[in-house]
């Protein structure tokens, strides 16, 4: 695998079942099960990778499959120890590559610069920039499909360009630009969707999934599901699959 030999030398790596009751030591004097870990690191995608630096403090993370320069500037973050004076937002700035990527349009996205007035509902909000590596195949792939244009049909579906000045207002009301807003919201990997309700995020899709999950995930905040399986969105989507599996349908879980 790419950067094998580099984790290796830079990394203690530690497997965990986000769903499992093996107990782990955390330390000399602190043991807790997996599944204990998982929920204490917030871990709700498969897979997360949490960094930890020596006092097992959480000081980067991967949600889910990225592309692999991506992650490299993020091993790089954490091998460096460069989260000491800088956030990883800030960090990938100063690893940007050139800009050859041009947003791209789509039928659902809606011009709203004040999100504040539409955050009474379900808001999907796309960070993408110029710099955006898997962008064009968001928009050549998901974004294609009936399922997940049906999916978002629940949302207002907004873009945000994560390195614009342009002047916006948050979902809580305070004026701010795009790209100060995706600093805040910690966005460290473009595209990212933020999904929000009731004027608070829910979940976030911030790396690659398959369509059937990435459908999921949508559903689970445009259709509330996540009233129901507070704790991942991923609950939700293994009770859909048994649902559909019970019912003698196909579950497409990988792309054609």
């Amino acid at each position: 695998a790419p950067y094998a030999d580099f984790i290796r030398r830079n990394f203690d790596v530690i497997a965990l079942d986000m769903r499992g009751d093996r107990e782990v030591a955390l330390d000399e004097h602190t043991t807790a099960t997996e599944k204990e870990i998982s929920a204490t690191l917030k871990a709700s995608y498969s897979p997360t990778v949490v960094f930890l630096d020596h006092q097992n403090r959480p000081v980067a993370r991967v949600n889910g499959y990225q592309n692999v320069d991506d992650f490299k500037v993020t091993l790089d973050y954490v091998a460096e120890k460069a989260y000491r004076s800088t956030t990883l937002a800030q960090y990938q700035a100063t690893r940007a590559r050139p800009g050859t990527y041009a947003l791209r349009p789509h039928p659902l996205l809606k011009d709203v610069s004040d999100l504040q007035s539409v955050a009474d509902r379900p808001l999907a909000v796309l960070f993408e920039d110029s710099a955006c590596v898997a962008c064009d195949a968001l928009h050549d792939g998901h974004l294609k499909r009936p399922e997940v244009l049906e999916a978002l049909k629940d949302f207002t579906f907004v873009r945000l360009d994560a390195q614009s000045d342009a002047p916006i207002v948050d979902v809580a009301g305070r004026a701010t630009t795009m790209k100060d807003y995706a600093a805040a919201l910690g966005v460290t990997y473009r595209p990212t969707i933020v999904l929000f309700d009731r004027g608070r995020e829910v979940v976030r899709i911030e790396s690659m999934l398959y369509s059937y999950h990435f459908t999921g995930v949508l559903e689970y905040v445009g259709r509330r599901h996540y009233e129901q399986y507070p704790s991942s969105p991923f609950r939700y989507i293994d009770a859909k699959t048994a649902a559909l599996l019970a019912a003698g349908k196909d579950v497409p879980m990988a792309d054609e």
